[in-house]
């Protein structure tokens, strides 16, 4: 028994002899928030949302074949609606200012030299919400 002792031994001093060897541990964070991948952010989102059992209670879950119509014209009239303003503003024959009132919402366009500027203002309650568009074509 002394020889396997001592050849344990002698095996465990080779052991702490020789030089121990690693690498440097380097924790890459998952999430956006915390400096991670950019493109990780929807794969968390689908993740959470997935995940996420709460609903809104005044949300109708059931929509009728009509209300689905409705929200759908109403998205072709409005998608129509803002074709014919920026063909007003930028198309053919470009017009310096105008006003189109649509659905209780004032639209105002005005052109200068380095912008275009809409005012879309809501009739009912006169908020006004402003957007400034850079011109950077020439325009005849």
């Amino acid at each position: 028994m002394s020889v396997l002792k001592s050849g344990c031994v002698a095996a465990l001093c080779v052991a702490l002899a020789m030089p121990a060897s690693a690498q440097d541990l380097v924790h890459e964070p998952i999430s956006p928030t915390f400096n991670g991948n950019p493109f990780n952010s929807n794969h968390i989102l689908g993740t959470a949302n997935a995940q996420n059992k709460t609903r809104d209670p005044n949300a109708s879950s059931n929509s009728s074949q009509a209300d689905i119509f409705a929200r759908q014209l109403q998205s072709r009239l409005l998608s129509a609606l803002s074709s014919q303003i920026v063909d007003a503003i930028f198309g053919e024959n470009p017009q310096e200012n105008g006003t189109i009132s649509f659905g209780g919402q004032t639209i105002e366009f005005f052109r200068s030299l380095d912008s275009v500027t809409l005012v879309i203002t809501n009739d009912d309650t006169g908020e006004e919400t402003r957007i400034v568009v850079p011109l950077f074509i020439e325009v005849p």
